[in-house]
Formats: structure tokens, sequence, C-alpha cells
């Protein structure tokens, strides 16, 4: 089924530099125009794909706090792709090396 949220997009999944785990945790995300607390679908060390219905355009600024085993990663994204009502496509800005680090050692252990 082609609007299965699940499913995975074979364009996008090339166009990523980064792998990604199906690691689900809540992130809090905070932008200009909409603060929430939403899901992850998948997580990697270059972003992360949100949950949310909160309508975050192509752009957008975040600022998330991901918990992360006994740490907090804050880090600010930028949406760079929507889908409308189901979720959206960030990528980490500024994500520090410890941070990199971390997230790099903890995926694929969930």
């Amino acid at each position: 089924m082609a609007d299965d949220p699940h499913e995975a997009d074979p364009v996008r999944d090339e166009r990523r530099e980064h792998d990604r785990s199906r690691l689900i945790v809540d992130v809090f995300f905070d932008g200009k125009d909409a603060t929430g607390v939403a899901s992850t679908r998948d997580l990697g060390t270059g972003g992360l794909y949100l949950n949310t219905q909160a309508e975050l355009p192509q752009g957008a600024l975040l600022l998330l706090r991901i918990p992360f085993g006994k740490r907090q990663i804050v880090v600010n994204a930028e949406v760079v792709y929507a889908n409308p009502g189901r979720g959206v496509g960030l990528k980490f800005q500024g994500l520090s090396a410890e941070d990199h680090a971390l997230l790099e050692g903890g995926i694929g252990r969930e």
C-alpha cells in the first residue's frame, strides 16, 4: 500500500547520508509555531523522522530534546520534508561530537 506511513520510501532512503535505526523514543520539540512531544519512527546520527500531526513546514527550525539512555541530547534540527498530518523528516544541525558518538554507539542496540 503506497499510503502506508511505515513503508520505506526508497528515494528518501537513498538520499540519506547516515544510517538510521528503527529506534522509537519520545522527543520533545520546540519551534516557532509548534511545541510538543512526539515519537520517532527512526533515528540516526544525521536526523530522525518525527511522527506528529503538528503542522511543521519544510525549512522550519526546531529545538529537540531526545532522551537517550540516562542522558538527554539537545540539538537543533531543520524540517527537510513534511508529510502533513503524519510527520516530518528532520536533519540535525550542530550535533556535538559527544552526542554524535552517543547516537552512533547506541543505534542498533535497541
